[in-house]
């Protein structure tokens, strides 16, 4: 039979075969008052805040004693010049003698004020109530026979020698309006929103 060598534990582990690591045995300083070992305290990480979100700006509060400022519909721009306009007549006929030259003059500045007053949704509707303002605002003032024949031949009169001061009046509003859109559209590119089609 044959005896096959054995090596007696006292010599340890043989020199050919390598030693296997060694853990790292944490030291008392390091355990806590249980015996069990504590942990290192990590670093603080640092949160990082959220970026801001940019909001337009809000629109700044009208100046005390400054002109006014109002956002009339569409219909309200309408109803506006309109009502001007034929109070504004009246008062010609009544102090200058039906002149329409005075009529004429005073149109030009009610137009600007409605383009500027009308809102945004509904800036393209000043150019179109402008010029209707002006026939409604010409019946006290035009010239005519008793009748409504007379009082509509007079208006159609009105309108053909005073063309210059109508399309005056609805150039400045058209002007205003265009003006008003270009701006808007700028401000909604700055801010991100898509404009309405």
């Amino acid at each position: 039979m044959e005896q096959y060598r054995t090596r007696s534990p006292q010599y340890g582990p043989r020199r050919d075969r390598p030693r296997p690591p060694r853990q790292p045995v944490p030291s008392q300083a390091g355990r806590g008052a249980g015996g069990e070992p504590v942990r290192a305290a990590r670093p603080p990480v640092p949160r990082r805040r959220p970026a801001p979100v940019r909001r337009p700006a809000p629109a700044p509060a009208p100046a005390a004693g400054g002109l006014p400022n109002p956002r009339l519909t569409g219909l309200g721009s309408g109803l506006f010049c309109a009502v001007v306009m034929f109070l504004l007549g009246a008062l010609c006929s009544a102090l200058f003698g039906a002149s329409l030259t005075a009529y004429g003059v005073l149109f030009l500045p009610v137009s600007a004020l409605t383009a500027l007053w009308v809102r945004r949704g509904d800036l393209m509707t000043a150019p179109v109530v402008v010029p209707i303002a002006f026939a409604v605002g010409l019946l006290p003032v035009a010239d005519g026979e008793d009748g409504s024949g007379g009082t509509l031949m007079g208006l159609v009169t009105a309108l053909a020698t005073q063309a210059g001061w109508l399309y005056g009046g609805t150039l400045i509003a058209g002007l205003i309006v265009i003006v008003r859109r270009i701006r808007m559209v700028r401000r909604r590119r700055t801010a991100g929103v898509r404009p309405p089609v």
